[in-house]
């Protein structure tokens, strides 16, 4: 018999749960998943640096162009362009360094394209921050600086605070953002919480040889820039000789402890000095430290010249403050080396398949250690 009813259709069945495809390395993949959103914060940090940035820009544009605007000197720009040029591209790759921080590009780019420019930042503003606070307390109880001669062909007044009061917004903008974007970058590399953990790495024994070339060369840089900054003068141009302003004695100050700290911090890192102590403190000194020396030494190469000998006798540069800054070049690049083969191995470590990677958690710890290691 019949049934007066529709025949009843079978409910559809799930298909069978399939395994993600083992990557060739017999690693099973994981399932791509969306980069976490961007905070508020990181956000906020990165258009203010930008912002920061838009009038020194601006004011080294105008200088490009012929337009000596708070210059003083028209002629000193036109002798002075290569220099105006530089730094002007150096702002705009702290523009674009920031944008990394929250553009999908940036999370895609190399490492080290983010890296060693961020590395060269953070020294670079990170004096100005020490420095700044400085120079304005010691205008404070002393009184202004005394003018040096022909401060009337000199910058106008309103430049240094424009310039250094950008300088220093741009650095606590742009060393925040790079902290936020590098927790969630990087943090399977920097899991260690006191430097006791950090492991013997078949690395050793060379970051330690690099170490103990760095540590007597930054001995150096800081017992030459004291000396400068108490008021020596051997070894100085002509020039500096007869005038040296407040705020150079100041930068020399903050110079010579920036070459101590990213001795004392590099030596206390690779040779395990106080195991019990927390690893952030003495990596974030001797990154910021080594970044100074690297970035202030190279930026003075290229400002004054390694000439000795000049159209003007009182502005040629004596060898022994040339020596000085290559020394502190040399230190920077002697740091970034240890630090670069330390990431290097550990990031290799890291690479290594094992059979955790399978039930990696997107977000969790170790799937930021398999990030790192690509």
């Amino acid at each position: 018999m019949t049934s007066m009813f529709p025949p009843r259709t079978p409910a559809p069945t799930a298909p069978p749960a399939t395994t993600p495809a083992p990557a060739p390395n017999g690693v099973p993949a994981t399932a791509p998943h969306p980069a976490a959103p961007v905070g508020r914060v990181r956000t906020a940090a990165t258009w203010t640096a930008v912002a920061a940035t838009v009038p020194y820009l601006g004011l080294k544009l105008l200088w490009l162009t012929g337009h000596p605007v708070g210059a003083g000197d028209a002629d000193a720009m036109d002798d002075l362009w290569l220099v105006n040029l530089l730094t002007f591209g150096m702002d705009a790759v702290a523009v674009l360094l920031a944008l990394s921080f929250v553009r999908p590009w940036g999370r895609r780019a190399p490492a080290g394209l983010v890296a060693f420019p961020m590395w060269v930042a953070t020294g670079l503003l990170g004096t100005v921050l020490v420095a700044l606070p400085l120079f304005l307390l010691s205008t404070l109880l002393l009184g202004p600086d005394q003018a040096p001669p022909g401060a009337d062909d000199g910058p106008s007044g309103w430049v240094f605070p424009v310039v250094y009061g950008g300088f220093a917004v741009q650095g606590v903008a742009l060393i925040t953002g790079f902290l936020l974007y590098a927790r969630e970058r990087w943090a399977g590399l920097l899991r260690h919480d006191r430097i006791g953990d950090l492991p013997r790495s078949p690395t050793l024994t060379t970051q330690r040889a690099f170490a103990c070339v760095a540590a007597p060369l930054a001995a150096g840089v800081a017992a030459a820039r004291v000396y400068w900054a108490c008021g020596g003068t051997t070894g100085l141009p002509l020039e500096w000789q007869e005038y040296r302003g407040r705020g150079v004695a100041v930068m020399d100050g903050v110079t010579a402890v920036m070459a101590v700290a990213a001795g004392a911090a590099l030596m206390l890192l690779v040779f395990r000095g106080r195991p019990g102590w927390r690893l952030r403190g003495p990596l974030a000194v001797v990154w910021t430290a080594a970044g100074s020396l690297f970035g202030w030494g190279s930026w003075q190469l290229v400002a004054f010249g390694t000439f000795t000998a000049a159209p003007d006798p009182r502005r040629a540069v004596p060898g022994l403050m040339t020596l000085v800054e290559a020394a502190q070049v040399v230190t920077g690049l002697l740091v970034l080396a240890v630090g670069a083969i330390a990431l290097a191995e550990r990031s290799a470590a890291r690479a290594v398949p094992d059979t955790t990677w399978a039930t990696a958690v997107p977000g969790s710890g170790r799937a930021a250690d398999v990030e790192s290691a690509q």
